[in-house]
């Protein structure tokens, strides 16, 4: 399709019986940390929290009259599906939506409220798009695809129009997450008819590179298969009309990883108060990677972000990588001796440092091998130091922040049974959680009473949570319990509890 035709469709696109035109906010803090201005471009403020009703709605509103009393169809990971079904909602059509069995259920539930038909089928976009097909022909539906449509196009491009209205003067580049390429396809398009001087850069995530492959191929290509934490961008193969506008018009693509991607929504939450679901947080995430990678300062950029449908119970996940991510927690583990009062003196070591986590089990050795988590500004620069600074002090020490099962499973597995080990009793302390809190708490434990297991997790709380085995010859345990009692700290015994029979005692 001509550059021309698609630019007048863009500007002439039917979006705002439904869309507003979202804001283009200047990113104050993030720009000051960046050293770089930076725009978002707020989509999460749509009717639907994406920029996908602007496709959607545009695509139904074209349609003929014979076609929309068929009914329409259409498949979705979930924001172009809440999409179509607010256009046939608000125009009187029956919907029908395919979506992955994957798909988050905060976006079918939102579907099934606007009165479309969920229908939902395999594990990727893929195969319910496949299933989708079949639906359309046995039942004689009008299909809305996701993407690979002029109309639908043409109303994703109305993102780039608006940006170009809002952001006069200077803009360096447009950064856009890019699935099947509808949205890139249209706003470059736009961008580089009217400001060709603006770079346009797509973002994809690593474990779904699909126009980033199609590029260095030269032609599309289909993935044997593709990540789905991102996804809104799940897509084996972009589309064919994407594809070739996208060839010519947009300058680069971007791989980022599932920390960085964590860290840019956390980012963007601490910016804006707002959680945009992991595609929503790729432009960001492609921004700071280029920031970084050509230590660019006092450029002008402009995050689309996309989409913020995501499931309250993937945030433990986000949380978790996200300071991986931002390089602001590195992981260790770390041999120190086994024997009372060896805590302490590697806690007073760390000195001050922020500790993130803290697991170690008794062993029947001499030495004993720790799970240590340190909370820092820069872990590129500061991890060398922490490890020099460990083993001068003797304590033979392995940098682990980069290990995805230490990262995934090792740091929730440090433990298990100590047959042999006499006179375990298990406690939980709770304390207010404030720098230096585990120093302290160990020096109150102070040497006299050896810890045979022992797990700290921060997660920024307002406590601290330990589960210690400390080991009590039943004929000190009256003193034990006067030591308690002095703690200050509250407390359970857990020593009968059936969990800790079962997988620790």
């Amino acid at each position: 399709m001509a550059n021309e035709k698609l630019v007048s469709k863009i500007e002439c696109a039917a979006v705002y019986d439904v869309a507003i035109k979202s804001e283009l906010e200047f990113a104050q803090a993030l720009s000051k940390r960046f050293s770089n201005q930076i725009y978002l471009k707020r989509e999460d403020q749509q009717c639907v929290f994406s920029f996908k009703i602007r496709g959607a709605y545009n695509k139904v509103a074209h349609l003929t009259d014979s076609e929309k009393k068929c009914g329409v169809i259409a498949a979705s990971a979930g924001n172009h599906a809440q999409g179509v079904a607010l256009a046939a909602h608000k125009l009187g059509i029956q919907a029908t939506i395919v979506m992955p069995c994957t798909t988050p259920s905060i976006k079918v539930q939102a579907v099934v409220s606007m009165g479309a038909n969920a229908v939902l089928h395999g594990d990727t976009y893929d195969e319910a798009y496949a299933h989708s097909q079949v639906l359309a022909e046995e039942q004689g539906f009008t299909y809305v695809h996701p993407y690979d449509d002029e109309d639908v196009i043409a109303g994703q491009g109305t993102v780039a129009l608006e940006i170009l209205q809002q952001l006069t003067g200077h803009i360096d580049a447009i950064f856009v997450p890019i699935g099947g390429g509808g949205l890139i396809a249209g706003m470059a398009t736009y961008v580089k008819h009217y400001r060709p001087e603006i770079k346009v850069i797509g973002v994809e995530p690593q474990d779904a590179p699909t126009m980033h492959a199609a590029l260095h191929a030269g032609k599309r290509v289909q993935l044997n298969d593709v990540g789905i934490f991102a996804d809104g961008v799940a897509v084996r193969r972009v589309g064919e009309i994407t594809f070739e506008i996208a060839k010519d018009m947009i300058d680069e693509v971007l791989l980022v990883n599932t920390d960085e991607i964590c860290a840019s929504i956390k980012d963007l939450f601490d910016e804006t108060r707002t959680l945009l679901e992991p595609a929503g947080a790729l432009a960001l995430a492609g921004i700071k990677q280029y920031i970084d990678r050509g230590k660019l300062e006092d450029k002008r950029f402009v995050a689309v972000n996309s989409g913020a449908n995501i499931n309250f119970d993937r945030l433990r996940h986000v949380a978790e990588r996200a300071e991986l991510g931002e390089r602001r927690e590195c992981l260790f583990a770390v041999t120190i001796p086994e024997r009372p009062g060896s805590f302490l003196e590697f806690c007073r070591l760390l000195g001050a440092r922020g500790v993130t986590e803290f697991n170690y089990r008794y062993a029947h050795t001499e030495e004993a091998q720790v799970f240590l988590g340190v909370n820092v500004e820069d872990a590129d620069a500061e991890k060398y130091q922490i490890l020099n600074l460990l083993k001068k002090s003797g304590y033979p020490a392995l940098d682990i922040s980069d290990n995805e099962v230490a990262i995934l499973h090792l740091r929730h597995m440090v433990g298990g049974r100590s047959p042999a080990l006499e006179n375990e009793i298990l406690f939980r302390f709770e304390f207010p959680e404030r720098p230096g809190a585990l120093l302290n708490f160990l020096e109150m434990i102070g040497q006299e009473w050896n810890i045979s297991l022992f797990h700290y997790r921060n997660h920024g709380a307002a406590y601290g949570r330990v589960l210690a085995g400390i080991q009590v010859p039943t004929e000190n345990r009256q003193r034990f319990d006067q030591f308690l009692a002095e703690l200050g700290y509250r407390y359970w015994e857990e020593t009968s509890n059936p969990v800790y029979k079962l997988f620790l005692g």
